[in-house]
């Protein structure tokens, strides 16, 4: 299939920049992906339409404080958390390469404290395909509090309001981050509106994938099925297995709640729809033509033209849906990308 298949043209208008309140009340279009049928609706009304029957998967992952900033020697550096290798060792993205070097150490500091003590040594180890491997020294400190203090969490580059970091995580996020990136298509969900949908007895199920930079690396080759995803960490515990094994066995509908909820589900499924349990990477890539193991039904929201991801929709709704769907959105003015507006595959 050819990359162009994947373009379409939006308004810059309609690229969201600060995130609507309070967070279900954004736009919600439903897409019926048998017959085609489009509908408008609010994201509140979905607990509306989920029945008992119905259950819901989430990705409890938040978003790393993953770009750390500093001077060195009087310049602006950058390092930027990428991929965790061990406890306190990342694969980071660098700026500028020139400056931090193999051997280099970089100190942080905390810059509300009086006493000005290092909280973070990043000691420049090697050079990595994406730019840097660093050992970090928190001198005995917790790594992910450290990260919290120093670190800024790390909005995509067409969001130029740079006040809502907490609007960028999702409200049942774990404690630990380790993504780069939010799963967004959660970011609709408030806390009454979970417990408006466990009050009717909707199952709520919690995986696990941290998101990374290859998710959104920008596809190049003219033709997708060369096109290489980078690994991201997935993990999916035995109970949840289990209970999602029985679920589907009785005919409930499985929704994933974003497409990194997808990724985790189809990556432990085998070809009999029978998902196993554990800890790993995962490279995989849907697109037109994947054949679907476990999921049914997805909430998501709009992706970028050329994007792995509005490829892994048009594989679940199919292509001409897809395109029937966005030129609709764009039509009815909904919010496009990260502070953006729902969409419901059914």
């Amino acid at each position: 299939m050819k990359l162009t298949e994947f373009d379409y043209i939006l308004p810059p208008e309609q690229i969201a920049q600060t995130p609507i309140e309070p967070r279900d009340a954004s736009k919600l279009l439903i897409l019926d992906k048998e017959g085609g049928a489009i509908s408008d609706h609010v994201f509140s009304d979905i607990a509306d339409m989920l029945s008992p029957s119905d259950v819901l998967v989430i990705n409890s992952t938040r978003v790393l404080r993953a770009r750390l900033k500093w001077k060195l020697w009087e310049k602006d550096i950058e390092i930027f958390l990428h991929k965790q290798i061990s406890k306190n060792t990342w694969d980071c993205l660098v700026y500028p390469g020139k400056k931090l070097k193999p051997g280099v150490k970089v100190d942080f500091y905390d810059q509300n404290s009086k006493k000005s003590q290092v909280l973070l040594t990043a000691h420049i180890q090697e050079i990595s395909e994406n730019g840097r491997i660093i050992e970090f020294d928190t001198h005995g400190n917790d790594f992910f509090e450290v990260l919290e203090i120093l670190g800024e969490i790390p909005l995509p580059p067409y969001i130029k309001e740079k006040s809502h970091d907490e609007r960028y995580q999702t409200v049942y996020n774990d404690e630990i981050g380790g993504s780069v990136a939010a799963p967004t298509a959660g970011l609709h969900f408030t806390t009454e509106l979970l417990e408006a949908l466990k009050y009717k007895w909707v199952k709520i199920e919690k995986v696990l994938l941290h998101v990374g930079l290859g998710t959104f690396m920008n596809v190049e080759t003219e033709n997708i099925e060369d096109h290489h995803m980078h690994s991201e960490y997935i993990s999916l515990s035995k109970e949840t297995a289990q209970k999602l094994n029985t679920y589907k066995a009785q005919w409930k509908r499985i929704i994933a709640v974003g497409t990194t909820s997808i990724r985790v589900l189809e990556s432990f499924s085998d070809h009999d729809g029978i998902l196993s349990h554990g800890s790993k990477d995962t490279d995989i890539f849907i697109y037109p033509g994947y054949e679907w193991k476990f999921v049914e039904s997805l909430i998501t929201n709009f992706h970028l033209p050329k994007s792995t991801l509005l490829m892994l929709v048009s594989s679940l709704a199919g292509e001409q849906n897809i395109k029937k769907a966005y030129r609709h959105a764009i039509d009815s003015k909904y919010r496009f990308f990260s502070f953006w507006d729902a969409m419901w595959i059914k």
